[in-house]
């Protein structure tokens, strides 16, 4: 007689984060689409080679062709795990085989105000009111790495500072949802505020890196960048949706 296999340990399912580059469409035209995602990977080198990719097509109001799109994405080691789309266009996008997906980063810098709140109605005073016990935010300590990390390694410090005391070489990658402190020279890549935290800064004792990044925004580190500041301490921020760096002697 034959048993039943057992199947119930074949596999668990667990909760998982991704880090993936949001590409945002600001066209629908797929000549100028083309021409643009040769140029970033050309500028950009082997830098986002194999990265999972988003496609946000919430700014354009008709549909690519998304099968020309994503074919030349593929060419370009660009793999599309998902899209960002509303109405006709995300029904295009699921007809071309691509995935609904919600990003915790906004999908653009504006945000809707609130509306105002109502003029509060007066309420009597009780004679003796109840203390309120004070509430802590509890925050995430910060991810302190305290050695090298060479080409090929990641280390994501969620929901957190991400503190690295030694060199980060190239190739390698670090993320945080927070800032980003490196004490020593960052050659490789540096990604802050990775879920959308425009107040998230970059420092470091040593700039000499291939990319850095915070909410999104992105800059090389190539032969058009100052060159003053190469291997020299400094800060990193986001300034009207463009990086600013500061020599760490301006502060002083």
């Amino acid at each position: 007689m034959t048993s039943k296999a057992n199947t119930t340990n074949a596999l668990i399912f667990k909760s998982a984060s991704l880090f993936a580059l949001r590409i945002v469409l600001n066209s629908s035209d797929l000549a100028a689409l083309k021409e643009a995602i040769t140029r970033k990977m050309t500028e950009a080198g082997s830098l986002f080679k194999d990265e999972a990719v988003v496609l946000d097509a919430t700014r354009i109001n008709e549909a690519p062709d998304w099968s020309a799109l994503l074919s030349h994405l593929q060419a370009n080691h660009l793999p599309v795990i998902g899209v960002m789309a509303e109405g006709s266009i995300l029904d295009s996008a699921r007809q071309a085989g691509l995935v609904p997906v919600t990003l915790s980063t906004p999908s653009n810098a504006e945000r809707v105000p609130h509306e105002p709140p109502a003029a509060p109605i007066p309420q009597p005073k009780p004679e003796k009111p109840e203390a309120k016990p004070v509430e802590t935010p509890q925050l995430e300590p910060s991810l302190v790495i305290k050695r090298q990390l060479r080409s090929g390694q990641r280390i994501y410090a969620r929901n957190s500072d991400l503190i690295v005391i030694g060199a980060v070489g190239r190739g390698a990658e670090i993320i945080a949802d927070g800032n980003i402190h490196v004490y020593g020279p960052l050659r490789g890549k540096a990604i802050a505020g990775a879920r959308g935290n425009t107040q998230a800064r970059i420092f470091t004792t040593h700039l000499d890196a291939e990319l850095l990044a915070i909410a999104g925004i992105y800059r090389l580190i190539d032969a058009d960048f100052n060159q003053n500041l190469i291997k020299q301490a400094v800060i990193v921020e986001l300034e009207n949706e463009s990086l600013t760096f500061i020599a760490n002697n301006e502060h002083n």
